[in-house]
């Protein structure tokens, strides 16, 4: 899969023609998929690295919990929760997940975790606060 990002006012595009090229160089081997919409910068995988390595880390080892059943347990309170029946049984789920966070979304949700963890009495580290 290749990823072409036209960037707004800036000399690093690549042409269209480039792009152009690129389309037909793929030949007619099978039949090709083109989407083109807004480019979001997903988060990182240092914040990923840091929400798992370092905030669920210190939040389980400081409540017993498991970091899946954190991760879940922050998804719904900062996003909300929803309730879907599941085998005739009613289960609540975050109405969103974190895969599609923007770099930005992913700061302020790491952000609400430590707000939240500090309301019940506990620290989160910064990421890049614990060695």
């Amino acid at each position: 899969m290749t990823t072409f990002i036209l960037r707004r006012n800036t000399d690093r595009n690549p042409t269209i023609a480039k792009v152009a090229a690129f389309l037909e160089a793929l030949g007619d081997r099978c039949d090709w998929g083109v989407t083109v919409g807004p480019y979001r910068r997903k988060r990182s995988e240092q914040q990923n690295r840091a929400l798992w390595g370092c905030a669920y880390k210190t939040l389980a080892d400081a409540t017993g919990n498991d970091p899946d059943d954190l991760h879940e347990f922050f998804l719904g309170e900062h996003f909300g929760w929803e309730v879907r029946t599941v085998m005739g049984q009613q289960r609540r789920v975050p109405k969103r997940r974190s895969s599609g966070l923007t770099t930005g979304e992913f700061s302020d949700y790491y952000a609400f975790i430590q707000r939240r963890a500090a309301e019940v009495g506990y620290y989160v580290p910064d990421p890049g606060e614990i060695a």
